[in-house]
């Protein structure tokens, strides 16, 4: 699924919308540039998933665990920017806390995929020298049928 985000506010609703979708054990990969919405994206996933916040960019901690406020799994939001590499990931134990937990790495892609066979993963671009963005949702493994996503993106 292929959608343009144009603003902020709309990047973090479809991250809130995500997070309403989302369960423990699932994987989310997340990757784009720098300022490309990732951390608002995630932001929005854990107002969905109603944990404990805020959630910011864990650049510095590389991990962060949000409890969850209700009943809901809690979010682990990884940045794996400064790791080197797969033997690093493997030393944040992240597969410890997959199947209790919803998972979202910012720039995972290409070190994380190991760690499930089902997946979401967002690749976020913007479109030329504007604040809009392009936002391709694509899921991986029998737990996403992506066929009735179209109410997806928020208005």
């Amino acid at each position: 699924m292929k959608v343009r985000i144009d603003t902020a506010e709309r990047m973090h609703s479809l991250g809130l919308a995500l997070g309403g979708l989302l369960r423990a054990g699932d994987l989310v990969v997340l990757s784009g540039g720098l300022g490309a919405g990732k951390t608002t994206l995630t932001r929005g996933i854990g107002e969905g998933l109603d944990v404990r916040g805020p959630v910011t960019s864990p650049t510095f901690v590389i991990a962060r665990v949000h409890p969850p406020l209700g009943d809901g799994p809690p979010l682990v939001h990884v940045d794996a920017y400064r790791l080197g590499g797969f033997a690093e990931v493997d030393d944040l134990d992240l597969d410890a806390d997959l199947a209790a937990a919803v998972t979202v790495v910012e720039w995972g892609e290409g070190l994380v995929e190991g760690l499930s066979e089902d997946r979401l993963e967002i690749r976020m671009s913007r479109i030329g020298d504007s604040e809009s963005r392009e936002v391709l949702i694509t899921g991986v493994g029998p737990r996403w049928d992506m066929s009735d996503w179209n109410g997806i993106v928020p208005d």
